[in-house]
Order: structure tokens, then C-alpha cells, then sequence
């Protein structure tokens, strides 16, 4: 979790990438967090933002 949206805003993106999977860009208590979606489950977060790496161009 982070405190710093620029922070995990880049973590979401890179996680994406990384598992060719949509990420969640969520918050909770005050703090961002960020997990592949089929993870995510019913939580009680709410939800910002969803990186889906099918969506961005080749990866430089």
C-alpha cells in the first residue's frame, strides 16, 4: 500500500505489464493499493482507476 498516488499509479501500470492482466488501481483507508482484478474479489476498496495492458502499445 502507498500513501503516494504517483506512486502506485506506476505499480498498477507496471504490474499490468508485467502479468498481461487489468489491475485495479484501488484505495482503502486512506492508502492506494494495487492487484490483478480476478484478486480483487468484493472488497470493500473503491476502485480509481483499471489498467489493462491490452489497451497500451509494445512495451519499450
Amino acid at each position: 500500500m502507498s500513501h503516494e498516488l504517483s506512486l502506485a499509479q506506476s505499480h498498477a501500470f507496471q504490474l499490468a505489464r508485467t502479468l498481461m492482466v487489468p489491475v485495479p488501481l484501488f484505495q482503502v483507508d486512506g492508502e492506494f493499493g494495487v492487484m490483478p482484478s480476478d484478486e480483487l474479489d468484493d472488497a470493500d476498496v473503491v476502485v480509481i482507476d483499471e489498467y489493462d495492458p491490452h489497451e497500451y502499445g509494445p512495451a519499450h
